[in-house]
């Protein structure tokens, strides 16, 4: 039944799940406190500016257009999506010249696969023989969540290995995956890279080309959106730590600073490392359990984000990304005046380029020693001028280097023993990317997802409905008709709409 008393709820961290939890909680008529320790929105999706018009931030994100849980979050403050604009490729680049290229490929699996296959120059007769083909049809056969748990205990490493992909591929699915996850592949789960498969080749139409937004996240989608926030009633602190959180059997109360927040129900949504100390010392009776799978999750290695300010441009052919392979620690290049509005304008008042290369998994001294940190960044710049030799002759008008080890990483241990949106109290849930989710998603996705998910299993303890939830088929082409029916994500029991067409978006409703 449900209550005429309005519930309140805190919500910790102003990343994408918590901007997620709040949205969808102040949808049903919750109020909601939503604290940050940051001085922005975004989490680690923020932008800031650093003087002279121009900005920084943690570095290049992708919106595939697979994230239909994120796009529908920006769609409250953006219902066009207008602050979003089109990459039209995503080259993988080599260094011994080859390069890859996903735009013009047909949208439908698996013919969007075969045209990547038959159009790469690492597909060969003599590569194809080799390839495990037993292992290759796994691929095909996935069923979520069974799948995730499936390959326990193998790393994405492991799994590349027993596929016998060549060497071309195994750059594609190291560089652009398990990288991408922050990740050396060798801790990486190969259940986390299946699911990756799935949702942009083999699972999808959409395949992996993506949108960007058209200038920094904090004037295009967090400004916003935190303004869409307030209209809703939610209440907005940032410089806000979360110290601790208390639990009763007729309230949670958050400590920030020297002030105690009483609340229904708390959504802790804060970055990995942060979320550990405050379930390490939360308040409440019983959980051992959980708690100790909770601290277990780890970080991944230290990212390293070098942007450059040029006096000269980039030649006109550069892509505005570049993903890269064979050029030491850097990762993917990008050529912000391409689509960043800001950028643009700084680079047409210079005549020169804005340049940002990412570096993911970084050494571990990276992050403690500046020395080390220093040396990684020259190391950057110098696989810059082979990426692009044009840079070579470039000076540097402003640089801004950022080192950073919060983010999670999904290693190859038990996929069911991670903590999921549930714990043992009804007052308290949990939301992020570090979080287990039934779905094949993963980074800003399933944010966004877990966000959706908290908020409505404290909705749903009210009385009031929740939220769709959207996700690529749980199935694979090849998958048993039986694990094509049951798939519905058990813990945060929902149900899946039938009657969908493969390789659409499938609808989840929850609460």
């Amino acid at each position: 039944m449900q209550s005429d008393v309005q519930r309140h709820v805190v919500v910790i961290g102003g990343g994408i799940a918590g901007l997620s939890a709040a949205a969808s909680l102040a949808d049903r008529g919750i109020r909601v406190t939503l604290l940050e320790s940051g001085d922005r929105l975004g989490g680690r999706v923020s932008a800031w500016p650093t003087g002279d018009g121009r900005t920084m931030s943690r570095g290049f994100h992708a919106f595939f257009r697979q994230y239909y849980n994120l796009r529908s979050l920006l769609r409250r403050a953006d219902p066009g999506l207008v602050s979003l604009m089109p990459v039209e490729d995503y080259p993988l680049q080599r260094s011994d010249g080859t390069r890859d290229s996903f735009a013009g490929l047909p949208r439908t699996p698996p013919f969007s696969v075969l045209g990547f296959m038959r159009r790469s120059s690492g597909f060969t007769v003599r590569t194809l023989a080799r390839v495990n083909i037993p292992a290759a049809v796994e691929l095909l056969r996935v069923s979520f969540p069974e799948t995730f748990s499936r390959y326990d205990g193998e790393s994405a490493a492991a799994f590349l290995q027993r596929l016998r992909f060549p060497a071309g591929a195994r750059d594609l699915a190291l560089e652009v995956f398990a990288r991408s996850f922050f990740a050396h592949p060798e801790h990486f789960a190969a259940g986390e890279l299946i699911a990756m498969f799935h949702t942009y080749f083999l699972g999808s139409a959409e395949g992996l080309l993506f949108d960007v937004p058209v200038d920094d996240y904090d004037s295009t989608l967090w400004g916003p959106l935190g303004s869409h926030l307030h209209a809703q009633g939610v209440t907005t602190r940032t410089g806000a730590s979360a110290t601790s959180i208390h639990l009763t059997d007729g309230a949670a109360i958050v400590t920030t600073g020297d002030e105690r927040i009483a609340a229904d129900a708390v959504v802790l949504a804060a970055d990995p490392r942060a979320a550990r100390a405050l379930v390490q010392g939360l308040d409440a009776a019983g959980g051992a359990q959980w708690r100790e799978q909770v601290c277990r999750t780890q970080n991944a290695p230290p990212f390293t984000v070098v942007r450059l300010w040029l006096d000269t441009l980039v030649d006109e052919s550069r892509p505005a990304f570049v993903g890269t392979s064979g050029y030491g620690p850097v990762d993917n290049v990008t050529v912000l005046e391409r689509f960043e509005q800001g950028a643009a304008t700084w680079s047409a008042g210079h005549r020169g380029s804005v340049i940002e290369l990412h570096a993911y998994a970084c050494d571990a001294t990276v992050g403690l020693d500046p020395c080390a940190a220093a040396r990684l960044v020259a190391r950057m710049e110098r696989e810059l001028h082979r990426i692009y030799p044009e840079t070579a002759s470039a000076a540097t008008l402003h640089r801004e280097i950022l080192v950073r080890d919060d983010c999670p990483v999904i290693t190859p241990e038990e996929w069911a023993a991670r903590p999921g949106v549930v714990t043992p109290w009804s007052r308290l849930v949990l939301a992020g990317d570090a979080v287990r989710c039934d779905y094949p998603v993963a980074l800003m996705e399933r944010a966004a997802t877990t966000g959706i998910l908290a908020a409505d299993r404290l909705l749903a303890g009210w009385g009031l409905a929740g939220h769709d939830v959207w996700t690529v088929p749980m199935s694979g082409l090849l998958a048993r008709p039986r694990a094509r029916r049951d798939h519905a994500p058990r813990e945060e029991n929902v149900t899946t709409s039938a009657g969908l067409r493969r390789c659409q978006p499938t609808r989840s409703q929850s609460g």
